[in-house]
């Protein structure tokens, strides 16, 4: 999520993924993918700069996953103990 301002200061968390387009006309308006339209006080560039952000920390994290999950003893995700087979 990512926090905007609206004009009237308050502020709110929007989920990035969601967003079709940010318009500069002068004010700020964040159109999203169901036609939902939200007028912020934040720039363009800022928007922009937060949904960046955003992604990056979501590629990190996924990263730091693959990591701990290449170093664990299973070296992978399993959600029930592998029983050895009996022949």
């Amino acid at each position: 999520m990512i926090t905007l301002t609206r004009l009237t200061g308050a502020q709110f968390a929007l989920n990035p993924d969601l967003v079709e387009r940010v318009d500069c006309t002068p004010d700020t308006v964040i159109t999203l993918l169901d036609g939902t339209k939200y007028l912020v006080s934040d720039t363009l560039d800022e928007v922009v700069e937060a949904v960046l952000t955003y992604r990056a920390r979501i590629v990190a994290a996924a990263g730091t996953f693959e990591n701990e999950a290449a170093t664990s003893k299973r070296g992978r995700l399993t959600s029930v103990p592998l029983e050895p087979r009996t022949l």
